[in-house]
């Protein structure tokens, strides 16, 4: 079936002479239009379910402090142009946008490689991509969810992931909790005991990503203590000079101290495993591997922070694979269970000098893989997955 957008009146129409046409999850009427103008319109071939036509696949972005749209547009305009050629249709719309039998919003358009304004029905599922904190716990989104939810329209990933709530949820799981390095939430009585039993600890904001505000914390001898951040190592005579310096910014940045895990290294260099991973409506999948390399002692491997990266192929075995499959099924599963459904995640992990395998962490929101083909599957698994939930094949 094939509806048209005219950017003249902004309204949706069908050429189908006395046929019965619905757009969206509240079905709106579309109406008939005797022929379809150029170059006003814009026309878009979409599977059918009984009379309505779609998917119709909201991307839920933010608007930055000048009104500009903030998020992955690479990303986006990919996922367009594939759902484009399944048959369906994506937007992007803020949680302003939104209104009780639609939203205002933005449509690619692959042929002319350029963004219009349109305006669209309730889309029939939601892709949270808001890429702030901030906006996402804003009263407006927060009203903007419950819409969603109101409407029955499903929506994934609910939101960010604080570190210390996901580890939390991981320790309840006898399953998931062994590949967890221990970890607390830092307050100056009980992390000061827990650096004395495990003597070098990650301290990590709760609400972060990137490696960014990732410290080191480490005895030295005696009751010397060295502190790293990314660029600099002070060393402190004992715990209470440290703590008496950086004590308040943990506390009011919300850290949490992880035991430091002694890294298995190839060639002499540490490396991490980055997972993608996506759900296919009934299962969670591995959608891709990226590994990134770093000095030993370097603090992270993100690539910010001069990581390296090098191909999965280079490190890869059965072990490997296996650890990898499992962790997908069970993380996909405890953050589902957790938090609400996740169709998509990505995870941080690493192995031991014995051989443990650990995740460090869990990213609600996966940031763009530099693999080419990673990105690629990515789009494909994610198109695959909106069609499925929302019953058009």
């Amino acid at each position: 079936m094939m509806l048209s957008y005219h950017t003249g009146n902004k309204k949706w129409f069908h050429t189908y002479k006395d046929a019965a046409v619905t757009f969206g999850k509240n079905e709106i009427h579309v109406p008939f239009a005797e022929k379809v103008n150029e170059p006003l319109n814009f026309s878009f071939h979409l599977k059918r379910k009984d009379h309505n036509a779609g998917p119709l696949i909201g991307i839920m972005a933010a608007e930055r402090n000048d009104g500009r749209l903030a998020g992955n547009g690479p990303l986006f305009a990919s996922i367009q142009t594939e759902i484009i050629q399944k048959g369906g249709l994506s937007f992007i719309f803020t949680s302003e946008s939104l209104k009780n039998d639609g939203a205002d919003g933005y449509l690619y358009i692959p042929s002319k490689q350029k963004w219009i304004q349109a305006s669209f029905p309730l889309p029939h599922l939601v892709y949270n991509r808001i890429p702030f904190r901030k906006s996402e716990n804003s009263i407006k989104t927060i009203k903007a969810f419950n819409k969603l939810k109101e409407n029955k329209v499903p929506f994934f990933n609910p939101g960010f992931i604080d570190k210390y709530d996901l580890y939390s949820a991981a320790v309840t799981d006898p399953e998931v909790s062994v590949y967890f390095p221990e970890t607390i939430l830092i307050d100056h009585m009980s992390f000061h005991a827990f650096f004395e039993k495990h003597k070098n600890l990650y301290l990590k904001p709760c609400l972060s990503s990137k490696g960014s505000g990732i410290f080191r914390l480490k005895n030295i001898g005696k009751r010397n203590i060295l502190f790293e951040e990314k660029d600099k190592k002070t060393v402190y005579s004992n715990f209470e000079s440290f703590w008496e310096e950086w004590g308040p910014l943990l506390m009011k940045k919300k850290y949490l101290a992880q035991k430091e895990i002694i890294p298995f290294l190839k060639n002499g260099k540490r490396f991490d495993f980055r997972i993608l991973a996506h759900s296919d409506s009934k299962q969670y999948q591995v959608t891709g591997v990226g590994v990134r390399q770093a000095e030993c002692d370097q603090l992270t491997t993100h690539l910010l922070n001069g990581g390296e990266l090098i191909p999965f192929e280079q490190v890869r075995n059965s072990d490997h694979d296996q650890f990898i499959n499992t962790i997908v099924n069970l993380s996909g599963n405890l953050l589902s269970e957790k938090f609400g459904f996740f169709g998509e995640f990505s995870i941080d992990a690493g192995i031991s000098t014995t051989g443990q395998y650990y995740v460090y962490e869990i990213n609600s929101k996966p940031m763009k893989f530099d693999e080419e083909e990673i990105e690629s599957k990515r789009v494909e698994n994610l198109c695959s997955l909106f069609f499925k939930i929302t019953g058009f094949y």
